[in-house]
């Protein structure tokens, strides 16, 4: 079963229910969000009846709930060996975990961090301690690292540093893995050979870690470090790559989740690009139909 929709927003006003209308109006069966601004810790109370209609909305319309992805924001960097600043971003994920649980969803999408020139070994050893603070409450939410294009110093740029990371935590069961399309892209993996690229997933990390997928094209060429997404089949991955991915027989449900560019920073792509998707035929026509409608 292909599991497909996109990242949504998370308005102060229409809360959850706004994020799974949205979804909706994509043509989706899953979505992404945040609980709040990715790039800030401000954070508003969760409203409970809102959570209660959302869930029925997505009942109503075959959301399961535990295909559903949140994702913390940007600024937590347990990689860091600033101790206050590791020790707030510590604190600030026990949050988001709080907060995911009482929505009610099981996985949070991380970015592992940037070692800020402390290196990748002591980052690795940062993370990992971080994570097991983290991990020592009571709540089933699973922490899935996302694999990074390994831009600037950030951590997560090979399947090894990631595995590297899942040694050392503690509660291994409430880690798992997030592969991003564009970021492995940029990191140096080959997506035209993809079943091979899942070989050395499986070989290093274990499949069974595989919770989520973003399906991104990219801007860069394989290898850049740059870790800029382009629209579905308008990058140096393709559309046909891309496809070989989605619809690969051992990722089979698994959510795949799109965060391509708005077009002109405007148009939201996502149900253009889900079309083209189920359909498995590239439309050549995407920015325009997507500016016209």
């Amino acid at each position: 079963m292909l599991i497909i929709g996109s990242h949504v927003g998370y308005k102060k006003d229409s809360g959850l229910v706004g994020s799974v209308k949205e979804a909706l109006s994509y043509g989706a069966n899953t979505f992404m969000f945040y609980t709040g601004a990715p790039q800030n810790t401000k954070r508003l109370p969760i409203d409970l009846a809102n959570v209660q209609e959302a869930d029925k909305l997505m009942r109503e319309n075959n959301i399961q709930k535990e295909n559903v992805i949140v994702h913390a924001p940007y600024i937590i960097n347990l990689a860091t060996d600033d101790e206050e600043k590791r020790s707030f971003a510590t604190s600030f994920l026990q949050e988001e975990i709080k907060r995911v649980e009482t929505l009610g969803f099981t996985y949070l999408v991380l970015h592992p961090g940037s070692h800020v020139g402390c290196g990748p070994d002591k980052g690795i050893e940062n993370i990992a301690n971080s994570l097991n603070k983290v991990l020592e409450t009571d709540e089933k939410v699973v922490i899935l690292l996302e694999t990074m294009a390994g831009k600037g110093t950030e951590v997560g740029r090979t399947f090894e540093e990631i595995a590297s990371i899942i040694e050392k935590v503690n509660q291994k069961e409430k880690i798992g893995v997030c592969l991003d399309t564009c970021h492995i892209n940029d990191a140096g993996y080959d997506l035209n050979d993809f079943d091979k690229v899942l070989d050395n997933f499986d070989e290093v990390i274990g499949l069974d870690k595989l919770k989520c997928l973003h399906i991104n094209d990219s801007k860069n060429e394989r290898s850049a470090h740059k870790d800029r997404h382009e629209n579905i089949g308008l990058g140096h991955i393709g559309f046909e790559a891309l496809l070989k991915v989605i619809y690969n027989n051992r990722l089979d449900n698994i959510p795949k989740i799109l965060e391509t560019p708005y077009v002109d920073k405007i148009y939201p792509p996502y149900k253009y690009e889900i079309e083209m998707i189920r359909n498995k035929k590239f439309n050549t026509n995407l920015l325009e139909e997507i500016r016209k409608n």
